[in-house]
Formats: C-alpha cells, sequence, structure tokens
C-alpha cells in the first residue's frame, strides 16, 4: 500500500522558516516526478513546486519563486519543502504528490500537514 506521509509543518511568524518532509512507503518514486501543492481555507488547491526524477529540473509557483526551495532525496525515498521569509498568505494546508510516468497528472497525495504563519 502507498502511503505519502507529510511533516514538518507547525505555527511560524512572518519572516521565519520552515522545512517540510514528505516521506514516502510501499513503492519507489525514485523514477517519477514529485511536488507540493497548498490549499488556504476557501480556496482551490494550488501548486507550488514540483521536482523531477533526478532533481535536476524544479518548477515554482511565482508566489514562491525564491523563497522556497523543493529538493529530494530518492535513497531515502522522501522530498523536502524548505520555506523561507514566510508570509501569512502561505497560510495553508500542505500536501506532497507523485506524478505518473508521464508526468501529466499526480497520482499519489498525502494527507497534508497544516502551515500557519502569523502576523
Amino acid at each position: 500500500q502507498v502511503q505519502l506521509v507529510e511533516s514538518g509543518g507547525g505555527l511560524v511568524q512572518a519572516g521565519g522558516s520552515l522545512r517540510l518532509s514528505c516521506s514516502a512507503s510501499g513503492r519507489t518514486f525514485s523514477s517519477y516526478t514529485m511536488g507540493w501543492f497548498r490549499q488556504a481555507p476557501g480556496k482551490e488547491r494550488e501548486f507550488v513546486a514540483a521536482i523531477s526524477w533526478n532533481g535536476g529540473n524544479t518548477y515554482y509557483a511565482n508566489s514562491v519563486k525564491g523563497r522556497f526551495t523543493i529538493s529530494r532525496d530518492n535513497a531515502k525515498n522522501t522530498e523536502y519543502l524548505q520555506m523561507n521569509n514566510l508570509k501569512p498568505e502561505d497560510t495553508a494546508v500542505y500536501y506532497c504528490a507523485v506524478a505518473d510516468a508521464w508526468g501529466n497528472k499526480y497520482d499519489y497525495w498525502g494527507q497534508g500537514t497544516q502551515v500557519t504563519v502569523s502576523t
């Protein structure tokens, strides 16, 4: 059974940092694109960042570019999201996800971790 488990969320003041982790189990995802999404209250889920299977390519939403860094450790079947200079508008539930073999859609999702940024 495939499981993605996020950790590292919490409450932080504006300008602070958090590092999210997503640990995968049940299968190896070293050949697949992985990503992070977030959903704020009353809003639709939105893309945050993605990373190619070998880490050679990364993609970011404009709203987080320059502040967030996505990375992965295939030996640990884990991806990370380093979030710096956090803003109140970054407050959301953050989800990790794994794309299909073609990178067209995300097939596996974690349960989410809450990130709250206070002013």
